[in-house]
């Protein structure tokens, strides 16, 4: 169950004889990295919690869009709701950047609506919830614990031409930072539109790294440019 206490390892399938298939059974079984990949094509049930009516959601919907997928465990949880939450706080800044939210999991469109009904901390929610039934989706993106049922908190972020830039997967125990995943978003779409790069910590305002129009004057003299306290402040 989502949001259980502790962390268990998740089981790999070795249903192979050879020492050779069993290793391609692991690699066929083991996630990959969504980043710098296309959006996986989709197509789900949700539950339109602004509006609160059912819909169907697809990959299509967000095409041309900056897009947040964001996965978490199973609706009744404790560390989900939360997680939830805080995005939808910041939902208004998201929608002034462009972005679009998708909050999914292997539950029910019912359990969603019924999870936002009953849940007081997401009154006032105004995400979509898509409903993975099937676990196509999870599976798709590679979140999916297959013995379980659900999708690790999994969080991606798309650029309208619907390519991976970001991605966050963690188990079930600890929930996410999204003040930090705003951070990201804003640095993705400075860094997309000027072609300069972000050291770490970027926010708007801060000091980036010219390479696009410098590229000889900073390589190997990244510390003559920014210091470690400009990065860390």
């Amino acid at each position: 169950m989502g949001c259980a206490i502790g962390v268990k390892p998740r089981k790999e399938k070795t249903e192979t004889t050879s020492i050779e298939e069993n290793i391609t059974t692991k690699d066929n079984n083991m996630s990959s990295t969504m980043v710098r990949r296309q959006m996986p094509e989709f197509t789900m049930d949700a539950y339109d919690a602004k509006t609160g009516h059912y819909k169907t959601v697809s990959s299509e919907d967000y095409k041309g869009k900056w897009t947040v997928i964001c996965f978490y465990p199973a609706d009744f949880t404790f560390v989900c709701p939360t997680e939830i939450a805080a995005m939808n706080a910041k939902y208004d800044e998201f929608q002034k950047l462009g972005v679009e939210i998708l909050a999914v999991s292997t539950d029910t469109k019912f359990s969603h609506k019924r999870f936002v009904e009953t849940e007081l901390i997401l009154k006032g929610l105004k995400l979509t919830m898509g409903a993975d039934g099937n676990q196509e989706v999870s599976r798709a993106f590679g979140v999916l614990i297959e013995e379980e049922g659900v999708a690790l908190r999994g969080r991606f972020l798309f650029t309208p031409e619907g390519i991976c830039v970001a991605q966050e997967v963690q188990a079930d125990s600890v929930g996410r930072n999204v003040n930090e995943f705003l951070r990201q978003v804003e640095a993705w779409q400075y860094a997309t539109k000027t072609g300069e790069v972000c050291p770490a910590g970027w926010r708007p305002s801060k000091k980036t790294l010219p390479v696009n129009t410098d590229v000889e004057q900073m390589t190997g003299r990244v510390g003559e440019y920014i210091t470690l306290e400009e990065i860390l402040s």
